[in-house]
Order: C-alpha cells, then structure tokens, then sequence
C-alpha cells in the first residue's frame, strides 16, 4: 500500500460537464485539475466512446482555459469555450469530427460567457457582455474608473452568431436585463429564456423572468416571473401543450429546499412539482419527451423522470450523480459519479442502469491506504431522523477505538455529505483517516437531500437545532467506544466554519478547532457578503432592522468570543467575495483580545475556494499539524 500525500490530492485532474453527442455514441468532457499553478487554469478537452471500450483521447492541443463542450444536432461538431487567442476572454471554437480540426467561431472582444448551438445549423445563441467602446478604452487609459453603482453595470445578453457569416447580432430584446440561461424547444421552435434584473448575487436571483424568443423572427413573449434563483430550464410537451420548467428556491423564503416548478406555457398556470417529496431535486434536464430529474436522497441519489402523475423513479445510486447530460431522447446519459474510495468518473448508460465508467483520470491513487467509510443513522433530541458518514483510521475498525475525532462540518447550509469519496483540497475526512484520526461527517438540518421542510428549519436559527444535531451525533460516537471524549476536534469551511467557530463559543469539548472562511457575524455578513439577503434570511435579521440587539446577534459566533478556550486555526482567502474576509480578521482581534491560542492565515488571491497549488499544500499540511498538535496521543 502507497502512502497519502498532499501533493497526490492536489496534483490530480478531474472530468468536468460531460455532454453527450445527440446519436449517444460519443461524448466530449473537460478535464480539469485539481489546483491551479500560474495565473490561468489550464484545462483540456477530450473525447470518449461510449459504445467501444477504447480509451478516451484528448482533441485540443494548446495551453488554453476550455469550458463548455456543446454538440451540434447533427453530431459532427462539438462547439466549446477557449481563451487560446487571449488568455482570460474565451470565444467559441468548432471542433470538427471529421478531419479534428479546431476553428475559432467569435471574436467577440468582450469574451462569451456561454452559448447554445441551435436546431438551425447556421446558428448559435450567445450570452456576452456589450464590446469595450472607444469611451470605455480612453476611461481605461486615463485612469477615469470610478465606479458609480447602478451605471454601466455588465450585463451578459442574448446574441446569435451566424455561422455562414461569422457576424454576431444582438436583438434587442429584454431591454437591460441581465440573461441568465437559454434553452431551446425539442422541437426547434423559440428559446425559453431567463433573465434578472441585475447580475449581483445579492439582487439578481431575487428578480428571475421568463421570456420566449424566437430566433427565426425575432419575436419574444413575456411569461412572467421566476422563482428566486431559478436555473435548470428544461422543455416537454404535454396534452395542454408545451410545459417550461426550472428549478428555484421554494417560496416565501430566501434559505430553503429547492423545487421543480413547472409552467404550463398557454395558460400560464405554475406548480410545485415536487413538494412535500422527502428529496431534493439537484438538475433537472431536458429530453423530446419528459425531463429528468436528479435527487439529492440522503446520503445517496435518486433518479426520476417527471411524468404527468410526477416523479417516477427510475434507478438509484450510492452517494452523488453530477452533470448529467442525455440524448434527446432520454434513452443514454453520462453522468460523474464515483464511490466511497474511487473519486468520480464519467459514467454512461441507460437511466435505468446499469452504468459503465467511461473515464480513469486518477489512476495514481489506485493502491492508496485509505479508511473504512460507513453510513451513520441516528434520531435528533426531538426525534427527527438524521444522516452522516464515519470514516475511520486507515487499517482501524470501529472495535479498535476510541480514537481522537475530528467533525468535519459541511458547507452551505444547503449542502451535503453523500456516501462518496470523501478527499478533497480542504479538511476532508480520508486526509485525516491517513493520520490517525477517526471523522465525523454529519448531516444536521438545513441542509440538502431531505426534502423542504428540512432544509427551512434553520431559517433565522442557525446554531440552534442544527449544532444539536451535530452533538447527538458526537455523543453517539463517543458512547459507541469509536471516539475519544478527551481528544475531539472540529473544523468547516463556510456554513461548516460558522458551525466550527460556533461550537468553541457554546462548549469546551472541543481540544482544537478549524474556522476556514467561517461565518463569524450574520449582521456584517449581510452587509457586505455577495449573497446579503440570503444569509439575512440564515441570521434572522439585518443591521437595518432597528435598534438593536438584533435576533443576528444572538446567533453570531463573535457574541460568544469570550467564552472561547479552545486553540482555533483561521483560514480564509484574501479576495472572497462571499464570506468576506473581514470575518476572519473579527474572530481574530476577538481571540487576541481575550488571549485565545489561535493562529490566522490568509492565502493572497485567493477567494471561497482556494485554488493555487502551493496555498492547498499549505492548508492540507497546516490542518493536519494542528490537530497533531492538540489531539496526538
């Protein structure tokens, strides 16, 4: 057996947004790394067969940054993003299968942000932002860059590219609305199309519409508003006629499970397709007939097809299905999954299964000691059933314990841990299985693959219900002899990190704990995070709220910084727009003032993710020698 290392976790490369060719045989998908080593991330596309087992080939040779593989309807061509020509502005490229040549298609200075190959074949519809005008390089040139909010603010809008001509056109339609996706009717009639008022993460989901336009005419219909955060726009016929749907956060709340809301388009009736259904739908994709829906279940996936009756199952599968594309008819998908030990892979087969893997893009870490994965089930003080997974030490069975235990927190909130293969760049639980240590890796409420009720339930109570779970589970683990009650650690990353700083703020159970880009104040938060009105709906309240205190501040970690005893490391990314990096430096000057142990790095550059080779070194290695430090025998 190998031994793990941080350089095999961050030097891998993984497939990303596998696309079917319409005829099934084919299949183009991305390959990514893991880790980024100079300014630019540089992928490559490649091509499997999916009837033949022939290994997959790589069809693009320059450095580039490639994204978003779009087949033709004819299956001879694949349409993709790269920034070959201008590192940092993608145009759209042709692939041609029959000689392999690869032709650059735009030259759009502003860059594509994505683009739809159309049932004409001398078309594609393209999302950009308007070209840089003589006024806008003179602004540049002289330095004229204030930025006044609300003024010129980009916009990506619909543009069609005619192939025959090379010229791109802009219809003037949706008037400054900011285009979000597009999607095309089976049958090759007008583009279903979502739109926002603005292109902020805070403002824009809140602000979803949807249009019809038709590409031949130019014509465009209003069909009225979307739900916040609607995505995932897929078409089917019904005996009323032609049905639109999408998925969106249910309604009234901002923090809460996702839906499929279907539209029928001639009486502009909408409903919840999914509702009070114990799973939530993750994609939901387009066939000439019904949609399939991929569900979050539990700790694994479920498989449906929308019927008129509802959702119909049509397989299941252990831990998670992503990216999942079909034919037009539905009969073949290819999806990315993997299982607990195995990372994923691109996967093809009927939707009934069985599916067979297509891809091996990480056979380095075939032979990798790695640690028992088991499901947990378990019931919450008030009764409700709960999920996790425990990984134990490498070559350890549960009878061996007790162990020091590290809880790892998932993000979110709306997310989850499926049974999966759990290694990533940041805390995972095999990199500390590798190390000696036994993880947790619960699923309280409020996060993903539960149904809606589930997911609300922390809705302005964060902290509250949902870190109960997370010590029922512990207290499971300690009263099953597998954890140590003198040797618990805690970390997350995110809602995972709010939960981590949390916990050092309620009880000294914890010997040492992670916060990496950690929720530290739910007001501040508000204010300044690129999703404000979603984490006021978490936080309960805003600044803005009145005099306070306000219901935030009594479920923000700072407000319990004094009581805090246990050593905390604090990671964060200097650039993250998401959960800025002022809640890092606030929990800091708050250990500092009450003379909390506590180390604080900031990775330059970086933003929610942290993405350069040498900072993922640093996080993987710095976690492992904290919690050497405070929980080693």
């Amino acid at each position: 057996m190998t031994g793990l290392t941080a350089e095999l976790v961050v030097d891998g490369r993984a497939p990303q947004t596998p696309a079917l060719a319409p005829n099934g045989r084919l299949l183009c998908y991305v390959l990514a790394p893991a880790s980024r080593t100079g300014d630019h991330l540089d992928t490559e596309l490649w091509l499997a067969d999916t009837e033949r087992a022939v290994a997959p080939r790589r069809v693009t040779a320059d450095i580039s940054t490639e994204s978003r593989p779009r087949w033709s309807a004819d299956s001879g061509a694949v349409f993709f993003l790269s920034d070959r020509t201008d590192r940092g502005t993608p145009q759209v490229h042709r692939l041609a299968l029959a000689d392999g040549t690869v032709s650059s298609v735009t030259s759009w200075r502003a860059g594509v942000i994505d683009h739809l190959p159309l049932a004409d074949p001398s078309l594609v519809a393209l999302l950009a932002q308007d070209e840089p005008t003589e006024e806008d390089t003179r602004r540049a040139q002289d330095r004229d860059d204030a930025i006044v909010v609300g003024e010129r603010e980009p916009h990506a809008r619909l543009r069609l590219l005619h192939l025959r001509t090379g010229l791109v056109t802009t219809p003037a339609v949706f008037g400054d609305r900011h285009v979000v996706e597009l999607r095309q009717r089976p049958d090759g009639g007008p583009l279903a199309v979502l739109t926002q008022a603005g292109s902020d993460n805070d403002y824009g989901p809140r602000t979803g519409r949807l249009h019809l336009f038709d590409p031949s005419t130019g014509a465009t219909v209003e069909l009225g508003p979307a739900g916040a955060g609607a995505r995932s726009l897929a078409w089917w016929p019904g005996e009323d006629g032609w049905h639109l749907g999408y998925l969106a956060l249910t309604p009234p709340l901002l923090q809460a499970g996702t839906a499929v809301f279907d539209l029928a388009v001639d009486s502009r009736v909408l409903r919840n397709r999914t509702s009070g259904i114990p799973m939530c739908p993750t994609e939901l994709h387009q066939t000439d007939a019904a949609p399939l829906i991929v569900f979050a279940d539990g700790l694994n996936t479920t498989l449906a097809r929308l019927d008129p009756t509802g959702p119909t199952t049509l397989s299941r599968h252990r831990g998670r299905l992503d990216d999942l594309t079909t034919t037009p008819t539905g009969e073949k998908i290819a999806v990315l999954t993997g299982t607990r030990y195995e990372p994923a892979n691109v996967h093809a087969g009927p939707p009934a299964g069985p599916l067979r893997r297509i891809t091996n893009t990480r056979p380095e870490l075939n032979g990798i000691a790695l640690g028992t994965q088991q499901p947990l089930a378990y019931r919450a003080a008030d009764g409700l059933d709960l999920d996790g997974l425990l990984v134990l030490p490498v070559g350890k069975a549960a009878s061996d314990g007790p162990f020091p235990l590290v809880t790892i927190v998932h993000g979110g909130p709306y997310d989850r841990y499926a049974d999966r293969f759990q290694l990533f760049w940041f805390p995972s639980a095999q990199w500390l299985a590798t190390a000696g240590y036994a993880v947790f890796l619960p699923n309280p409420r409020g996060g993903q693959g539960h149904g809606h009720q589930f997911a609300v339930s922390v809705a302005g109570r964060v902290g509250q219900e949902e870190w109960t779970d997370i010590l029922t589970g512990i207290d499971l683990l300690v009263g099953e002899g597998v954890a140590d009650p003198d040797r618990l650690g805690i970390a997350g990353g995110s809602h995972g990190g709010f939960l981590s700083a949390w916990a050092v703020g309620q009880t000294d159970r914890f010997r040492a704990a992670l916060v990496l880009a950690g929720v530290i104040d739910w007001g501040m938060l508000a204010a300044t995070g690129e999703h404000g009105q979603f984490e006021a709906a978490l936080g309960g309240s805003t600044g803005w709220s009145g005099v306070g205190p306000h219901p935030h501040d009594a479920v923000s970690p700072i407000s319990f910084a004094g009581r805090i005893q246990t050593p905390v490391l604090i990671l964060h990314g200097a650039e993250d727009t998401n959960v800025p990096l002022g809640q890092s430096v606030y929990l800091h000057r708050a250990l500092r003032h009450f003379g909390v142990e506590h180390e604080f790095v900031i990775y330059p550059r970086e933003g929610h993710s942290i993405r350069e080779r040498r900072h993922q070194l640093d996080l993987l290695r710095r976690t492992r020698t904290w919690f050497d430090r405070w929980l080693g025998p």
